[in-house]
Parts: structure tokens; sequence; C-alpha cells
């Protein structure tokens, strides 16, 4: 399937066959079933494998525009819709809405949020309100999205890794991280925390500071900062992310009642 899709990568003439069309639709289901990711563990680091976002891509000018309906409601777009939710073991609130093409394992909640195509969401993970997960975003087991959370997609470039988010991580209320930063196991984040490629994440728990950019390490807690940088206009504050510990049992009973909600099956 790889030699098919670099080969049509290189020459758009060939996406009019249909071996080509076949083998790109034969990717994306992959991709929908978890059989295939976007990048995966490699060791300490994680790969990303160049090829399947180049058939995400390829993917879209194969498609045909098509009205879909879901009840009342009307979409109109290239993209399907995921479906069979009770037999993948996945609770889905209205409106939540996931692209044919994302993987949701099975324990993963959706209320009323966005999975993007190419996105891989692990099992027992919620995707609070209005969170929204970009295409090939990787996101770990019994992860929290809080409300409004926006997880960064990344198609093009195709060397571009994707946001990794890690097994046990609490991602709070409208924080937005994007850029293929990688947020390592079961670090929290507070409210607001604004993470990109650029952004500085400084360790401000030892006698000097430590400086970090795209990765924020293992059961760190993080909240939104400034620093002072000097402009030909003058001097202003610049966002930053502050690591002000380490994740101990008062931040873990924050996703107690989420687990909770998983294991009873409570009604909320």
């Amino acid at each position: 399937m790889q030699k098919i899709i670099e080969a049509a990568w290189d020459n758009r003439e060939l996406l009019k066959e249909i071996k080509t069309q076949e083998t790109i639709r034969e990717v994306i289901e992959q991709l929908d079933k978890g059989k295939l990711r976007v990048a995966e563990p490699k060791g300490n680091d994680w790969q990303v494998n160049e090829w399947i976002k180049k058939a995400v891509i390829l993917y879209f000018p194969i498609q045909q525009m098509e009205t879909l309906e879901a009840g009342p409601l009307e979409f109109h777009d290239k993209m399907k819709l995921k479906r069979n939710y009770a037999a993948l073991g996945v609770r889905v609130v209205p409106h939540a809405v996931a692209r044919y093409g994302a993987y949701l394992a099975k324990g993963v909640i959706m209320m009323p949020s966005y999975v993007n195509i190419g996105a891989y969401v692990d099992s027992g993970t919620m995707v609070d309100t209005w969170a929204t997960v970009g295409s090939c975003a990787q996101i770990g087991k019994d992860v929290h999205l809080s409300g409004g959370v926006g997880i960064g997609g990344v198609l093009e470039p195709v060397q571009a890794a994707p946001v990794v988010i890690e097994d046990g991580c609490f991602i709070g209320s409208r924080c937005i991280v994007v850029e293929g930063v990688r947020v390592q196991k079961e670090a929290v984040l507070g409210a607001n925390v604004v993470l990109t490629k650029s952004t500085k994440i400084i360790d401000v728990t030892g006698a000097q500071p430590k400086e970090y950019k795209s990765i924020v390490p293992p059961r760190s807690v993080v909240i939104p900062g400034s620093y002072t940088k000097k402009f030909p206009a003058g001097e202003y504050h610049v966002q930053c992310a502050l690591i002000i510990g380490q994740r101990k049992e008062s931040t873990d009973l924050k996703t107690s009642l989420n687990n909770a909600l998983r294991e009873y099956d409570v009604a909320v």
C-alpha cells in the first residue's frame, strides 16, 4: 500500500486509477479501525508515518461531495461520519461528531464535541463538551479533554509531527495544544494553557528555571504564565507555560468523577 500511495503522491494522474483509489480507501478504513496510525510510539519517542498522512490528503480529491442526513440534521461534505458506536463500545452524546477515518477505542466518551479524520483516541478517554481533536492527533488512554479544549490537527507538511497527548493526562478547560506539541504521561494542564511549537515551557520548581519547548514532561502540573521580552517599542509580557510541580494524589482526584461515570455508567 505504501508504494502505491507514494507513487500517487508524486504523480496525481494515478488518482484516476481504480487500484490507487481502492488502496487509498483501504488505508482510511484501517485508520478508522485503528489498525494503522499516523503516528505511533517507538521506544521513548514517536514515529510519524508520513505515507499514511499522504493517504489522508489524497483521500479528499477522490471523494465526491454528498448530502448526509442525521434525522432532521443535514450535512454536505466529502467525508462520511463515523457509525456503529454501540458495536464499538463508544458513548456519543448529541451533538458529538466524529468523521470516518478517525479511530475511537472502546470506552471513549464523546460529549458534544468533534474528532477529525486520522485522529486516534484510545480507550477510556473523555472528549468533553465543545472539545475538538484535530486531524491525525494522537490521544492516549484515560485522558480527559475538558470543555472547550482545542487539540490541533496536522496534515501538511507531511513530515510534521501531530499533537500527542499521552496516557492519563488531564487537559483543563479551554486549553489549546497545537503544532506537534507532546504532552507526556499523566501531565496536568490547568485551564487556559496554550502550547505551540514556540511556547516556552518553564519548570520553576527548582532554584533555577529549566526551559522546554514542544514537550511537557510526565506528571508535570502546568499553568499559564508570562515572561518579559524586549521589543523595539519597549518591554512587554509574552505568554508562556509554567511547570509548578509534579502531579500528586490531590490532582489525581480531579479525574475520579469521570472514572466513576465510566465504571458505573451513571447518566449525566
